[in-house]
């Protein structure tokens, strides 16, 4: 007699994202590898097959249930369900089409694991692999992880993640740090120019990475989310947009990166203000200074996941469709405050990637956060061999892509507003 899957209620995080599904704009995270040579993908499903057994927790399912259950609750299978690995048609567009398809087509839930790896063979200039992951179940970081498992077993070599970087302790920035109230109404992303279709649009760069003086006070994610906010502020005064105080959230994720990582959706949510005057004619040193004081307080402050009020919403007092009905109708009412963008910064990939002589070692990794409405835009950066890579998403019924190509412009200029020379 068989033994029955091991039952997992559903976290916080994933049940509200569960409440909260939509058709026409699937919640997917988008992770693209570049890698100079090529794959043989008869190995490489072995190497996945094999990772997935390695994390277990990554081979779950939605169990069934009747309408009236309490909880939504994940089933852990012994193995997929489904063949992970696929191999995009050939062509010129096949890697414009594999990016879309991870934006479109968010793997089901019903089936272990919810994640789908696509290869794409870019001939001379090698090999793409695009992961999509569905967000309900899991993140960025832990596919990533688990990808990580998958190269080592394919190329036979170390893939271990590399120690964090040791910086020098700064003094704690002080002086007039005072941000906007958390009960102020956020800006919301000026409508560009948007198209028919819905879903989300994204556009991929590689730029430098930013300088900055030795012992500076702040890091290159201060940078970023400065970078973050003038962009947002900025593309909102070119389109008549009235000045309010931005709130940018930032994923905070405090997860081991080695073998031992926690599976799922691990990262906390928190939300950096900035002030209308802040941002115009900024003085460049000081807003930094405040962003460093204002982004180190709210990563060591405890708190929820997404905070007190999601907890109560997903406990169990009520069977799940009331309590989705519920959620869905708070999502509606509380949408103007909702903060204006996020910006998700995954940081210097700590794993070499390298699978093995033939196919090589990473060469740029892209994520994409969701980006559905009242956000409709995510910017999400990543570093891989001394490079920056930057991927923005937006939602179509609020952007079009001429609106990104401006976006990504405004990303890149202020980011480098933010250097020192070095």
């Amino acid at each position: 007699m068989s033994t029955p899957p091991i039952r997992i209620p559903f976290p916080v995080v994933d049940e509200v994202a569960r409440h909260c599904l939509q058709h026409e704009e699937p919640e997917t995270v988008h992770i693209e590898v570049h890698l100079p040579g090529r794959l043989d993908p008869p190995r490489l499903r072995k190497a996945v097959a094999e990772a997935l057994l390695r994390h277990p927790r990554v081979l779950m399912r939605e169990a069934p249930g009747p309408w009236y259950r309490r909880r939504y609750e994940w089933e852990l299978a012994d193995a997929a369900d489904v063949d992970v690995v696929s191999v995009a048609p050939p062509g010129p567009s096949a890697l414009r089409d594999a990016r879309t398809r991870t934006l479109t087509h968010a793997p089901p839930l019903s089936a272990a694991p919810p994640i789908r790896l696509e290869v794409v063979e870019r001939g001379f200039e090698g090999t793409a692999l695009l992961l999509t992951v569905n967000h309900t179940a899991l993140d960025g970081p832990a596919c990533l992880r688990v990808l990580a498992t998958a190269a080592e077993l394919y190329g036979g070599r170390d893939n271990a993640p590399a120690a964090p970087p040791v910086r020098a302790a700064t003094a704690a920035p002080t002086g007039d740090l005072t941000a906007p109230s958390p009960w102020s109404r956020p800006a919301r992303v000026a409508p560009g120019s948007p198209g028919t279709t819905p879903g989300n649009g994204l556009l991929v760069t590689e730029l430098a990475l930013p300088h900055r003086p030795e012992g500076a006070g702040y890091t290159v994610n201060d940078q970023l989310m400065v970078a973050t906010a003038l962009t947002v502020a900025q593309w909102n005064r070119e389109h008549g947009a009235r000045p309010r105080p931005l709130r940018i959230t930032m994923p905070v994720d405090d997860r081991p990166r080695d073998a031992g990582m926690p599976i799922g959706n691990g990262t906390r949510l928190v939300d950096v203000p900035f002030a209308p005057d802040e941002l115009t004619n900024p003085d460049l040193p000081d807003l930094l200074r405040r962003t460093a004081a204002r982004t180190r307080a709210l990563k060591a402050r405890p708190r929820p996941q997404l905070g007190h009020g999601a907890a109560l919403l997903t406990a169990p007092w009520a069977p799940v469709v009331c309590r989705a009905a519920l959620t869905r109708g708070l999502r509606r009412a509380v949408a103007p405050w909702t903060p204006t963008t996020l910006l998700s910064n995954i940081g210097r990939i700590p794993y070499p990637l390298d699978f093995g002589a033939e196919a090589g070692r990473a060469q740029a990794v892209w994520f994409s956060a969701p980006a559905r409405t009242p956000r409709g835009l995510t910017f999400t950066t990543a570093s891989t061999a001394g490079r920056l890579h930057l991927a923005v998403r937006w939602s179509r019924t609020l952007l079009g892509h001429g609106d990104g190509a401006r976006l990504r412009d405004l990303f890149a200029h202020h980011l480098h507003t933010t250097e020192a020379t070095p």
